[in-house]
């Protein structure tokens, strides 16, 4: 015969969650074996709490009941022995059965699939995106950021229990963090271990939980941070600090801070890879005859560059060393200057006479 989980609680099959959860705490604190219960009528208690406390599972349960390999009212069971044939689960659904994905099932009832349980204290990651200026990637920098975050609480040091106070074990999963859940399917019956909903999985509960955390271990405060920015990083690139996320519950592992960064545009030097451009204009006599120019670097000096004569507007010179640090290696990238000859667009009398010579000698 299925087991009626109403019955087995004491509550009406309309009852609130509310209600399911207050007959499962005093039938659990009667029945508690370390209290002289029985333990087989906790492990029903239990059971049956598991199914009505879950909306979907209490659905399931209200619709097919509880299935196990023999069958419950109405329902015929299914095992998965050397016997189970596909073809007629599907005829039995009235072809439905194709629609029905098994590695959802398999994977979520067995836990196939690879997936991996999640670590439920982890503190959550947390990433923020910071400006850098171009000039000040030449060398390496410590900077350093204010985030407003969740943080191991001082009072109870991330136990979540007034100090002094026990800490006991939780009554639900007798200390294990665990409990069974059962998952009502077309093949039947499944049961499977996850995280006990009365103790978050701590397998304890503190007999008087922290005034400040309310027993999280964590509270919202402002934290400094202070991190090293590499020489040479470019925008999009990510700077990873562990543990520095959001702090875990209850002493759990804290979760990692990611560090955006976005490197400003210059108004003079534009950056490609590890290589500065940048344009400089000189005049039409500079250009002809050769000359040298005084342009800036990045680290704000004056150097002067040669032009040989002869120059074309969009020549480019080459000025090895003067780029962006490597990442990665040592040395630096390269700067290329382009050229541009300038045409004068007011010119005095003296120069038009002179420019008209110049036509005259085929310039």
């Amino acid at each position: 015969m299925a087991k009626d989980y109403y019955q087995i609680l004491g509550v009406d099959r309309n009852a609130s969650a509310d209600d399911i959860k207050k007959a499962y705490r005093r039938l659990a604190h009667q029945h508690h074996p370390d209290k002289g219960g029985d333990e087989k009528k906790f492990k029903e208690i239990n059971e049956a709490y598991q199914v009505l406390s879950d909306t979907e599972k209490k659905s399931q349960y209200d619709r097919f009941g509880n299935v196990f390999g023999g069958g419950s009212a109405g329902q015929p069971g299914w095992g998965f022995g050397p016997g189970f044939d596909f073809e007629s689960m599907r005829d039995k659904f009235g072809g439905g059965f194709d629609d029905i994905d098994l590695g959802d099932i398999f994977g979520e009832m067995f836990g196939f699939g690879g997936r991996k349980q999640k670590d439920f204290k982890r503190g959550k990651d947390i990433e923020v995106d910071i400006e850098v200026s171009l000039e000040s990637i030449l060398k390496d920098q410590e900077k350093e950021i204010s985030l407003y975050k969740l943080n191991k609480c001082s009072r109870c040091q991330g136990k979540g229990a007034e100090p002094g106070s026990k800490i006991n074990e939780c009554f639900s999963c007798r200390g294990t963090g665990q409990v069974q859940q059962i998952h009502k399917t077309i093949f039947g019956s499944i049961t499977r271990v996850t995280i006990c909903p009365e103790c978050g999985g701590e397998g304890s509960r503190p007999e008087k939980p922290c005034n400040v955390c309310k027993g999280e271990g964590r509270v919202k405060t402002e934290e400094k941070i202070k991190f090293f920015v590499p020489a040479g990083i470019d925008t999009n690139q990510v700077i990873k600090i562990e543990g520095m996320g959001e702090a875990g519950r209850k002493n759990g592992k804290g979760g990692d801070l990611y560090i955006r960064v976005f490197v400003k545009k210059h108004p003079i030097f534009k950056r490609k890879g590890d290589d500065l451009l940048m344009k400089e204009s000189i005049s039409f006599s500079q250009a002809a005859l050769g000359d040298e120019v005084e342009i800036s670097t990045l680290e704000g000096k004056k150097i002067l560059l040669k032009v040989p004569s002869g120059t074309e507007s969009g020549k480019i010179l080459q000025i090895s060393g003067k780029g962006i640090p490597h990442f990665s290696s040592y040395g630096r990238g390269n700067m290329y200057v382009t050229l541009v000859v300038k045409t004068p667009k007011k010119l005095s009398k003296k120069q038009k006479e002179l420019l008209e010579k110049l036509k005259e000698e085929g310039l």
